[in-house]
């Protein structure tokens, strides 16, 4: 029971007198109750609240009341990605928050999958964007459409283009390996800075036998192998700054006696002409403008920083041009990981800063298609991203670009993306994939009708005489293991509209007119339709997530 109040003021109710009556100097209680009532003995204060009563029933039983009015918190830690369909409640979902701090998943990595347009690479551009604000550096390390310049350019990235004539990347470049050396060795961590310098070579060796493999479509001879293996540690000790592709063909070609030692040539000049003739041949082609021009045979044009978030723009490649697509691809990630292994070293020793990187592998079944290898370099990335402290995200179309691989190898290995993912994020997608989407991971028919439901095309509005949003615009469903997915809708705020309409081309209606250097007057327009009366398309009307 309450102890009854007296008339006293709030301020100096309870209090005893002393000194001529005035009160004695002792705190104000509360005006309100806390939330186990009203403090102090004898005013209703709770010691104890009990747990309320929880219930689980079938469908059946529960018929009626779902979706719940109160659902279950959805966790809160890492990059609010969107609100819960059923409850409106806030979920913060990245691969490396998610791993890292709330130990949810065991791999830091995400695979997403869903139709085209329905905001897959929107969805990774707020899961990059959050995570840099949390000090991890997003490294898209090829973009062949390209999706993520504006948001590299926002977060003050660095773009590096790649194509021909457009920009150059030497990988016989060490990159920052030598400077990043000696500064181990200046610090007395001399076993540290061998290390760094052997992983340059070998990035170097498996990229020169990498094109040589996409070139004659199989890989050089062991032999060939170590005459390269020779000929680059001959230009590191007697070349003076970064070697290019030129500078190895030409160690071939004059043949040293360290290259001449493992050619086992006998002392023959003709012997040894007759060995190295057809690697010579293939470094031609590399170095003289053969199918991937000039692009690997002159000095990289904009080195890659390991500070800044970082993107290579692709996209000037033209997609029939598949084994240039392949080598580029393989080019980026060597100097990519390179630069990662490079940044860990530094901060194992304490000579820098740790920092984590967030890489984005978008349009995955166009890599993987590219060429001979991909699968093996991407398969090597999916295990390997906890020991090289990088999150991942890969995305794709459908389960049926990963399984369109030419051999069953491929597709096996290409299976395992999706099963090792931590989490997998599924958009729209057709029903045809259910059974080869629920081999990989386990789903319940209400989820697969979600998804399902999600990819239909949008509606006509006659009152608008506008298509009206897609159902399944900016829906996800977030998937760990065999827990129940979460499904969230994605809401872009106001400064991210600019930097995730991938519709740009599609903003001005087409026009009938004068071709370059024509009158103005001459324009060629339809009999039933004036098509230069029409206004263009407003960015809002195409927008997507």
């Amino acid at each position: 029971m309450a102890a009854q109040e007296d008339a006293r003021p709030q301020g100096v109710r309870g209090l005893r007198r002393s000194d001529g009556g005035k009160p004695a100097a002792r705190p104000v209680r509360p005006l309100r109750p806390g939330p186990r009532g009203w403090f102090g003995h004898g005013r209703g204060t709770s010691s104890y609240i009990e747990a309320p009563d929880e219930w689980r029933g079938t469908t059946v039983q529960v018929c009626g009341l779902f979706p719940f009015s109160v659902g279950t918190g959805a966790p809160m830690i890492g990059v609010p990605l969107g609100r819960h369909i059923n409850t409106g409640a806030t979920l913060c979902c990245d691969p490396i928050s998610w791993f890292q701090r709330a130990k949810l998943i065991s791999n830091p990595s995400t695979f997403v999958l869903g139709k085209p347009g329905l905001g897959k690479s929107t969805v990774v551009r707020r899961m990059a964007t959050g995570l840099a604000g949390y000090g991890v550096m997003p490294l898209v390390l090829g973009d062949l459409k390209p999706d993520y310049l504006d948001m590299v350019r926002a977060l003050g990235g660095q773009v590096i283009t790649l194509g021909r004539d457009r920009g150059f990347l030497n990988i016989l470049d060490p990159g920052e390996a030598t400077g990043a050396a000696a500064r181990l060795r200046a610090a007395g961590h001399v076993k540290e800075a061998g290390e760094v310098l052997a992983d340059a070579h070998g990035r170097r060796l498996n990229m020169v036998l990498a094109l040589l493999t996409i070139v004659r479509g199989e890989p050089p001879s062991d032999h060939e192998a170590t005459l390269l293996d020779r000929a680059l540690r001959v230009l590191d000790d007697e070349h003076d700054g970064v070697p290019v592709l030129r500078d190895l063909l030409k160690v071939i070609q004059v043949g040293p006696p360290a290259v001449r030692a493992v050619a086992v040539d006998r002392g023959d000049e003709g012997n040894y002409q007759r060995i190295t003739e057809r690697l010579e041949r293939s470094l031609i082609g590399l170095v003289e403008g053969g199918r991937f021009g000039r692009m690997f045979s002159e000095q990289t044009t904009n080195p890659m920083r390991r500070d800044k978030p970082v993107v290579y723009d692709v996209s000037a490649i033209d997609d029939s041009e598949m084994d240039l697509q392949a080598a580029v691809l393989l080019a980026c990630w060597s100097a990519g990981f390179g630069t990662v292994n490079i940044a860990n070293v530094l901060a194992d020793v304490g000579l820098e800063p740790r920092r984590h990187y967030f890489v984005i592998l978008d349009e995955l079944w166009r890599a993987l298609r590219a060429g001979r290898g991909m699968v093996d370099r991407v398969d090597a990335l999916t295990r390997l991203n906890r020991q090289r402290g990088v999150g991942m995200a890969m995305v794709s179309h459908t389960m049926s670009d990963l399984l369109a691989l030419p051999t069953e190898e491929d597709r096996m290995k290409a299976k395992g993306f999706v099963e090792r993912s931590g989490m997998v994020i599924c958009g729209g997608l057709p029903a045809a994939e259910m059974p080869q989407l629920t081999s990989a991971i386990p789903m319940s028919e209400a989820e697969q009708e979600m998804v399902t439901g999600w990819q239909d095309p949008p509606a006509w509005d006659p009152a608008t005489g506008r298509e009206t949003a897609a159902p399944g615009l900016g829906k996800f469903l977030v998937k760990v293991g065999g827990r129940p997915g979460i499904p969230i809708t994605v809401e872009l705020t106001a400064a991210e509209l600019s930097i995730n309409d991938t519709n740009q081309r599609w903003h001005q209606q087409s026009r009938v007119g004068p071709g370059a250097g024509e009158p103005a007057g001459s324009e060629v327009e339809d009999d039933v339709t004036n098509v230069r009366s029409r206004p263009a398309l407003l960015p809002s009307e195409t927008d997507s997530p």
